[in-house]
């Protein structure tokens, strides 16, 4: 135990007060021994903060004044938090007893990681995947890795993916701290407010020449959904997919795919399109519309990024999927 940094749980929670019980208790059966909870609440209006007070004392509460999404929920508890090693956490989920263990395991096998993401699998379905991982597309849309297939023990090895699943990951506050010493900000970029945060974060990450590990023994169970999706989900997927296009695609890889890339928004749209009728598929093409209207403020974020790249096309390219 001796040496062991602390490691700081950052939980965002928008009246999830059904949720975090099963949270914060698996929490307190965690095997590593320095940890701390910080669960930044978006303003709820259910009992999450009365509950967390009374039935969760050691729980460190921020409470919001506004629901500033994931990703400002997220910084204000990085802001907030002392450990070394950051774990981000959805509160609709139950983590395995040596979920921290694992990942923390993980980091200290391999220094040239940035960041680790956890095996999750369907909280009602435990032998369902809901995620090993982010992948990245050469025509730019995210791939939530082994989404929906049976654990059959494919993913079991520990390797590189592309990016963290921002539902259940650890990152290194060295890291943090590099990327906004030049010059790119919080974590999280609060633009993005929901969705493809994660997958943001793991370009930055990758271009700056930090390795994100899939740790399989790392196990999170997750209510898929439980408070999201649907056409709030349809919208910021539709602008997120622009928004990460415009801040972290490198335009050497841009030049090589191009076609590919605006071949995957139109076929967005014109899905959308053929499911009019249905919330979610207007959605999508509101957020599409969003994505554009605001490329020049996403673009302004570009240099910062791109102009601190160290890692090369091809080493890139070996991350992407086709």
């Amino acid at each position: 135990m001796q040496g062991r940094p602390l490691i700081s749980v950052v939980i965002p929670n928008w009246n999830g007060a059904q949720h975090l019980p099963t949270c914060l208790d698996s929490l307190r059966r965690q095997t590593y021994p320095r940890v701390e909870i910080i669960v930044a609440d978006n303003n709820s209006h259910d009992e999450s903060v009365a509950l967390m007070e009374r039935e969760y004392p050691e729980v460190r509460v921020l409470v919001l004044e506004e629901n500033l999404g994931y990703t400002g929920g997220v910084n204000a508890g990085i802001e907030a938090a002392g450990g070394d090693i950051l774990a981000v956490l959805n509160n609709d989920t139950e983590t395995d007893p040596r979920w921290l263990e694992e990942l923390w395991s993980a980091l200290e096998r391999h220094p040239g990681a940035g960041s680790v993401t956890s095996k999750i699998l369907l909280f009602d379905e435990r032998t369902i995947f809901n995620s090993t991982g982010d992948l990245y597309s050469t025509n730019g849309i995210p791939v939530n890795r082994g989404v929906w297939q049976e654990d059959k023990g494919q993913f079991d090895r520990e390797e590189k993916v592309f990016s963290p699943c921002g539902g259940a990951f650890a990152v290194r506050r060295s890291v943090l701290t590099q990327l906004a010493e030049r010059g790119q900000g919080d974590p999280f970029d609060e633009d993005f407010f929901s969705y493809c945060e994660d997958v943001d974060l793991g370009w930055r990450a990758q271009l700056a020449g930090y390795e994100c590990l899939y740790v399989p023994t790392a196990i999170v169970y997750h209510r898929l959904s439980a408070t999201g999706g649907g056409k709030i989900a349809s919208y910021y997927t539709g602008r997120n997919f622009i928004y990460v296009l415009a801040k972290d695609y490198p335009g050497s890889l841009f030049k090589k795919h191009w076609r590919r890339i605006i071949l995957a928004q139109l076929r967005i749209t014109w899905e959308a399109l053929r499911a009019w009728r249905g919330e979610a598929a207007r959605a999508r093409i509101r957020g599409q519309l969003s994505g554009l209207w605001n490329l020049p403020r996403l673009l302004r974020k570009r240099r910062a990024i791109q102009d601190n790249r160290v890692a090369t096309d091809d080493y890139l390219e070996s991350l992407l999927i086709s």
